[in-house]
């Protein structure tokens, strides 16, 4: 996928954005000296262009009961049957990511469960009906870096490295 040409002013909107996905165009369009006309047509364009692909709230999955997280790398018996995987993965709500990877595994996922319990139950009934070889699930005690991409270096990076 070629790298987008961004100007410095779209990575200033970029890292602002990043930093506070509610912050106000106003605010934006005073950090950047512009006005909030040119904010509202640059955000439109980083849209339309698929940079940004919207915005959401960040929910600690923890605070609301899911205490536990497992990426899990799936071996397919029959690889023809990617597409059809995915599509019962997108089902399953306990399924936040999925990944085609190269390496041991034909698909690597990241799951939140209730409890151990709840993932162990999960993969039995849930994953090996999909027609498995194999699986192999990494608990993740906990996560000290989770961050969106870093605007920060970007904006100081010259046109040709991106």
């Amino acid at each position: 996928m070629a790298n987008q040409k961004l100007d410095r002013l779209d990575k200033q909107i970029l890292k602002l954005i990043s930093e506070d996905a509610r912050i106000p165009f106003l605010e934006v369009a005073r950090a950047c000296n512009v006005s909030g006309a040119a904010i509202h047509q640059r955000i439109q364009k980083l849209t339309n262009m698929g940079i940004l692909k919207g915005s959401q709230f960040v929910i600690d999955p923890e605070k609301v009961g899911y205490e536990t997280c497992a990426f899990i790398g799936l071996n397919l018996k029959n690889p023809e049957s990617f597409d059809e995987v995915v599509e019962k993965l997108k089902g399953m709500p306990e399924v936040v990511e999925c990944h085609y990877t190269t390496g041991n595994y034909d698909l690597f996922i990241k799951v939140y469960a209730l409890n151990n319990h709840h993932l162990l139950t999960f993969v039995h009934d849930k994953l090996q009906p999909l027609g498995l070889a194999r699986s192999e699930s990494l608990i993740s005690f906990h996560s000290p870096i989770d961050r969106p991409l870093p605007i920060v270096d970007m904006i100081n990076a010259d046109e040709e490295d991106l």
